[in-house]
């Protein structure tokens, strides 16, 4: 049997929300083993003089504890 733990982080790429995700989730598994999955829960722009500049996301992440 296994337990998972759901945790929240936010990631941002100047490309797009494809690249927050992947960034955030590559990041996330350098600390963290076993992730099973992502909930994207918010996306969002940052906009400097009229234009994008940003892309962030929120999203949860799961990840099966250690025995």
């Amino acid at each position: 049997m296994s337990v998972a733990k759901t945790t929240e982080i936010t990631s941002s790429s100047s490309k797009s929300f494809e690249d927050a995700i992947r960034t955030g989730i590559k990041r996330f598994s350098k600390t963290i083993d076993k992730i099973e999955g992502a909930w994207i829960k918010e996306q969002k722009v940052i906009v400097d003089d009229g234009e994008v500049s940003s892309f962030r996301v929120t999203m949860k992440v799961t990840f099966v504890l250690k025995d």
